[in-house]
């Protein structure tokens, strides 16, 4: 012990202090030499005194010395004996680590933890799951966290590096010079915590609206004497299936609900998807349409106001997007569930009405209107564009279509307008040339597509301070928000079929001409597929206006004929379809020798349909970077939440997508996989 001790050499503040009487010393010898300049009597005197205070410093330094790093050394055990023992007896779980992650030590409530079993030796890593091997290398901060979850409850751990050699807070660091980098682990007990958070949580109020999409026109179906009692049974199954869940119904109107819930209860209603949606459904007696609601809840935010307000939007996008459907929205996140139900053509025009009046009112305070659709535009998006333009003629604005690339159908159509010498020079422009000219006075309509970044220039949307949109797809969590106007009608068979209705209500007579009539009417034929799909009695009224203001259907049916390289390319596509699940088409359209391979796409998944036995198609078109997919369905398949997978979106029975930096067999394995899992959850 005593050679060990003999080799412990003293260092910080100690060896600064055991070293004050050699500074004394030294200056003691200076004042004697000063005395011997001065008088050499009091020098010699001086010199005797510095000598006795020599010889005493020596001797206590080495007499004292072994005294003191006995002292030292026994307080060192000491105070390490204690610091163990309330390493050991501390209350939070703690242990040292390896710079591996192996454990090298525990305190008992470590021990507790494992319940008694040793556990050094063996690696973090492999007794909690949660234990990531990034978690051992650390920062500037020389600090990392995460969480786990065991028997005994949920932790946070915390992992610091601890450096042996720079501490100097120990006694014993005062006498030794350790080595070696360790890390210290600490595990907080946070159970009781977050069980509170939860329950906070889950108490928190979750706010819904609730609207039955076809209230007049069910009520219509049925006698007067009955319809008190329709009425009471639909209050009833939507009051009993929110009572269940300790939730309070009000009505506001006869149309109109009010709900509000308790967080904890929304998990049991996405278990059911919102059974009430089919529950509604089942009343019957002897009304001849079914009975459908959409549901919007909000949740997420920490003030009910907020709540409120994400509940608005929700229902705004429940209605958007055709009604019979929950929309959930947790703060930025939003759930869709239900909407198998196709929309019900509205036989009233009162939706129409408003929207024109409020259309016009919005134009006529502005000075340039700028008409925009979707990217390669086709004949609904450029039949619309033609007939919002005449609507701004006939108000006397200056107007401009904004057209980029387009399918081979519109191309003859804009070289007949670029011919006729009473149309503008500048009445199609590109979107650079809208974004220099555009100001803040100007408006700018955005037909057949709702979704910004699905535009012809995506940047004249973020421009513009007047937005006014047109379109009849149901719509996605990407919609333009910030319009002034939004009118998303999806019992329409198209965009011309919408521009058409406001046309009528225009305060001044808006005179089409022959080519302007027949853009408009080649807009609805082709999306309606000659008027096959989607067709109601709205959309013969439309085509009527339009055959009366000098549409030659015959010209317009010839105009729109196949090209014998396109109807090759389309054939070759049903000739290679793989039946999926004995039900679905799909197949691929390589369409590289045709003017627009989209097209060509879309009409061959328009022909699947005719197949017996198929109730959905899919057809895949490379085309640039892009693969464009056109999917088509009968009533039963709702094929735009499939699309909705892909990014995409449409009607139910009519939809698309486009997928980027995928292979073709990758993304048709993907669609496989959607369609089983949709089937499972009962969603298609």
């Amino acid at each position: 012990m005593k050679e060990k001790r003999k080799g412990l050499r003293l260092k910080g503040q100690m060896k600064q202090y055991l070293k004050w009487p050699a500074y004394y010393n030294a200056f003691w010898l200076i004042i004697t030499v000063v005395m011997f300049a001065v008088d050499i009597k009091a020098g010699i005197f001086m010199a005797l005194a510095e000598g006795v205070y020599l010889v005493l410093t020596v001797i206590a330094y080495l007499g004292f010395k072994p005294n003191i790093t006995k002292m030292l050394v026994e307080f060192g055990a000491d105070y390490s004996q204690v610091q163990r023992h309330m390493l050991r007896e501390m209350e939070i779980p703690y242990s040292l680590l390896d710079m591996d992650g192996k454990i090298l030590w525990t305190n008992i409530e470590m021990e507790n933890i494992f319940k008694g079993k040793d556990v050094r030796s063996k690696s973090a890593m492999a007794l909690f799951e949660s234990f990531k091997p990034e978690y051992l290398e650390f920062d500037e901060s020389g600090r990392n966290e995460f969480d786990v979850e065991m028997e005994q409850g949920e932790y946070r751990v915390v992992l610091k590096l601890f450096d042996m050699r720079n501490s100097e807070e120990s006694p014993l660091a005062a006498l030794s010079e350790s080595s070696g980098t360790l890390i210290s682990m600490y595990m907080f007990d946070e159970t009781h915590v977050r069980q509170l958070t939860k329950e906070n949580r889950e108490e928190r109020l979750v706010t819904g609206h609730i609207y039955i999409d076809n209230y007049d026109e069910v009520l219509q179906s049925i006698e007067a004497t009955r319809r008190t009692l329709l009425v009471a049974l639909i209050d009833r199954k939507i009051n009993k299936y929110f009572a269940q869940y300790d939730g309070i119904v009000r009505k506001l109107e006869n149309d109109k609900y009010f709900v509000i819930f308790k967080t904890k209860y929304i998990s049991k209603m996405q278990t059911n998807k919102f059974s009430v949606l089919d529950e509604v459904k089942t009343v019957n007696i002897g009304n001849g349409l079914p009975i459908t609601i959409s549901i919007g809840i909000g949740m997420g935010s920490s003030t009910l106001v907020e709540n409120y307000d994400l509940a608005g939007t929700a229902i705004d996008m429940a209605l958007g997007r055709g009604g019979d459907q929950a929309v959930l929205k947790d703060g930025n996140k939003v759930y869709y569930y239900g909407g198998k139900t196709k929309s019900v053509e509205k036989n009233t025009k009162v939706k129409s009405r408003v929207k024109a009046t409020a259309f016009r009112d919005l134009i006529e305070t502005k000075e340039t209107i700028y008409i925009m659709g979707h990217h390669i535009g086709d004949n609904d998006s450029f039949g619309a564009s033609i007939g919002f333009y005449r609507i701004a003629k006939t108000i006397g604005k200056d107007a401009h279509i904004v057209l980029g690339e387009v399918s081979s159908s519109v191309v003859p159509l804009v070289e007949a307008f670029k011919e006729m010498e009473i149309y503008d020079e500048d009445m199609f422009i590109t979107g650079q040339e809208a974004a220099l000219k555009m100001t803040k006075n100007d408006a700018l309509i955005v037909v057949d597509v709702s979704r910004a970044n699905y535009t012809e220039y995506p940047e004249l949307v973020r421009r513009s301070q007047c937005l006014l949109v047109f379109d009849h797809h149901r719509q996605s969590t990407d919609v333009i928000d910030n319009a002034q106007l939004s009118y998303i009608e999806l019992s329409s068979s198209s965009t011309c079929e919408m521009v058409v209705e406001i046309m009528q209500y225009i305060n001044e007579t808006v005179k089409l001409t022959k080519l302007e009539a027949e853009a408009i009417y080649g807009g609805i034929m082709i999306d309606t597929n000659n008027f096959i799909n989607r067709t109601g009695v709205r959309t013969f009224e439309a085509a009527a206006y339009l055959k009366k203001n000098g549409a030659d259907i015959t010209k317009v049916r010839r105009m729109f004929r196949d090209d014998l390289n396109d109807y090759k390319a389309k054939a070759k596509a049903i000739e290679n379809t793989e039946v999926f699940m004995d039900e679905y088409a799909i197949s691929v359209c390589n369409a590289q020798d045709v003017s627009s391979p989209t097209v060509v796409g879309a009409q061959a998944a328009n022909e699947l349909l005719n197949i017996k036995d198929i109730k959905a198609s899919f057809v895949f078109t490379p085309y640039g970077d892009q693969i464009y997919i056109s999917a088509r369905s009968v009533d039963k398949v709702n094929v735009q939440v499939i699309m909705e997978e892909f990014g995409g979106g449409g009607h139910m029975n009519l939809a698309g997508a486009q997928v980027r930096d995928s292979s073709v067999e990758e993304v048709i394995e993907h669609l496989k996989d959607i369609i089983e899992r949709k089937l499972e959850e009962g969603d298609i």
